[in-house]
């Protein structure tokens, strides 16, 4: 019989602490704390929060009845510390030195080694750890290569859920994630394009900055003519500049909304500027899906669609439509970063991986 590990994944968004509680692959205790603008904005900085998450995590368990003693393995979403490669890492004090310095960026995401590791302080016995943080990097060094030496690209994007539904996909068509050559695309409030090679990411857009395929909430690659201009027009300070990439851009930059349903509607009820915006989405996402291929000398064993866009049947139809002479398309809507992480916690209790050492 299969020994039982206990595992509490940890996940904060920008306006949610999401955790659950697996024995093994069965979740007994999945939340989602939603926090309001307002809550938000009683803290300084992202950082401050630590206590206020801290304490829902810990007395939301407490009320619900769980035996926090009996869990061992503390796994959180990983932040912006240094890039890394991907795998599972067990937390120490660089990794959360970094994290609260926000070395490659402010972002919730950054509590998540924080959370981890202070509560698997607090049980005997108990360890934590990080999977696949959205800085891990594994490009080809050419890739790095921006175009001029004051500029680097760099990879910073949905790795954990474009990871796991990698893994999901190759188990799902029985082989192994090592031994495919696949394009990932996350489709959320960002989008990254990510081509899979044999189990690393050679190649990726950055995410987080809104590079890339513009998404319902940033801007993509800018004409870089035009952000120049606009970047010592004097009309905009940096800080608004920052937000028309991501938060401001995309969607809600031409159309004021980033719910892609309510695009879908507008369109369908006769708004010829939605219709065009949302049709530009579908042909940069597809674009970029084909700049990819070549990444991956159009050797490519399956296009890969997940995220909450992914239920979208005009966009899938759109981007088969496009790209499916390169390869079948599948799609995996939807994200469960909360399974990935319990998942890649199993993984490590199993014995079938071992963590890493943060060492940067």
């Amino acid at each position: 019989m299969d020994k039982m590990h206990r595992i509490l994944a940890i996940n904060p968004g920008s306006t949610s602490t999401k955790f659950a509680v697996y024995f093994n692959e069965k979740c007994v205790l999945k939340k989602a704390i939603r926090h309001s603008v307002d809550e938000i904005m009683e803290y300084r900085n992202i950082i401050d929060q630590f206590d206020f998450r801290k304490a829902l995590i810990i007395d939301t368990l407490v009320e619900e009845g769980i035996d926090v003693d009996s869990l061992k393995i503390i796994i959180g979403r990983g932040g912006l510390t240094y890039p890394t490669e991907s795998g599972i890492y067990k937390v120490n004090n660089r990794m959360l030195e970094h994290a609260r310095q926000g070395i490659m960026g402010q972002h919730a995401s950054n509590l998540g080694p924080l959370l981890a590791d202070y509560i698997a302080l607090q049980i005997p016995g108990a360890n934590a750890y990080i999977a696949d943080p959205v800085v891990t990097d594994e490009m080809d060094d050419v890739a790095r290569i921006a175009g001029h030496p004051n500029f680097e690209r760099y990879s910073v994007f949905h790795a954990l859920n474009q990871k796991a539904t990698a893994r999901l996909h190759a188990k799902k068509i029985g082989t192994k994630y090592e031994s495919l050559r696949l394009i990932v695309v996350h489709l959320g409030g960002g989008i990254s394009v990510g081509a899979h090679k044999y189990g690393r990411v050679i190649d990726v857009n950055n995410a987080f900055d809104g590079e890339g395929p513009f998404s319902p909430e940033r801007s993509g690659t800018l004409p870089v003519g035009q952000l120049v201009t606009i970047c010592f027009g004097g009309k905009y300070s940096e800080e608004q500049i920052r937000r028309m990439l991501t938060g401001e851009g995309g969607y809600v930059g031409y159309l004021g909304t980033n719910n892609d349903r309510e695009v879908g509607d507008l369109a369908e009820a006769g708004d010829e500027r939605a219709g065009m915006i949302q049709q530009a989405l579908f042909y940069q996402l597809a674009k970029y899906i084909g700049e990819m291929a070549v990444v991956l000398d159009g050797k490519v064993d399956g296009i890969i669609l997940t995220g909450g866009l992914a239920y979208n049947a005009k966009l899938e139809n759109y981007v088969r439509s496009k790209v499916s002479f390169i390869s079948p398309v599948f799609v995996y809507p939807g994200e469960d970063e909360l399974e990935a992480l319990a998942q890649s916690a199993l993984r490590l209790a199993k014995g079938e991986v071992k963590a890493k050492v943060y060492v940067k």
